[in-house]
């Protein structure tokens, strides 16, 4: 293959490319943050709400036990 065929095949592959970046970043400015995609999700789903509560709950009894080593180092 010549130095002419390479070059034109590369000048070919670089448009593609630009055009694929170009649908990349017209796709990403219409996209929305996921955050907002899913938002609302668990609305009103008392599973999501049990396992929040349960959450909690625990989070809170690990906080009554370091308070209790806390104080107990005192």
């Amino acid at each position: 293959m010549s130095n002419a065929e390479v070059e034109k095949r590369i000048a070919v592959l670089e448009r593609e490319v630009a055009v694929l970046k170009q649908k990349i970043e017209k796709e990403e400015k219409l996209k929305e943050p996921w955050w907002k995609q899913i938002a609302g999700t668990f609305a009103n789903d008392p599973i999501y709400d049990e396992a929040m509560r349960l959450g909690r709950e625990y989070r809170l009894s690990q906080r009554e036990d370091y308070d209790k080593d806390d104080e107990a180092s005192k």
